[in-house]
């Protein structure tokens, strides 16, 4: 498997244990519809959370939440609206990413909720 794709597994476990530490409930990693995919969908104080996860090495080139594009969250609603069909939910939902870096030693990771809204 490519390095690349090794830090980004990496940076979804990291987004995942810092979610449980700030009290979410994860109810599934890597939900796919059809070409789409969630990378983690939670449950927060009554709300359901897409969160998409972006890991970089370096912040050399943008922030890794800089590149979330629109075609990508029209995919992330439309997977989101298919995991709320499937499981019959009708509650609030909210989008956030984790965007994480790698430092020398460690990574820095920047959660930053209502990270944009659907139409």
């Amino acid at each position: 498997m490519a390095r690349h794709n090794d830090l980004g597994i990496l940076g979804e476990q990291l987004a995942v244990e810092y979610l449980i530490k700030k009290g979410y409930v994860i109810l599934e990693k890597n939900f796919r519809f059809e070409k789409h995919e969630i990378d983690i969908i939670a449950k927060h104080k009554q709300v359901l959370i897409v969160v998409e996860v972006k890991t970089r090495s370096t912040s050399k080139f943008g922030e890794p939440q800089n590149f979330v594009k629109p075609k990508q969250i029209s995919r992330l609603v439309n997977a989101a609206n298919a995991f709320m069909l499937k499981n019959n939910l009708d509650e609030e939902v909210r989008f956030d990413i984790v965007a994480i870096i790698k430092t020398q030693d460690s990574f820095k990771i920047n959660h930053i909720e209502n990270a944009f809204y659907h139409f």
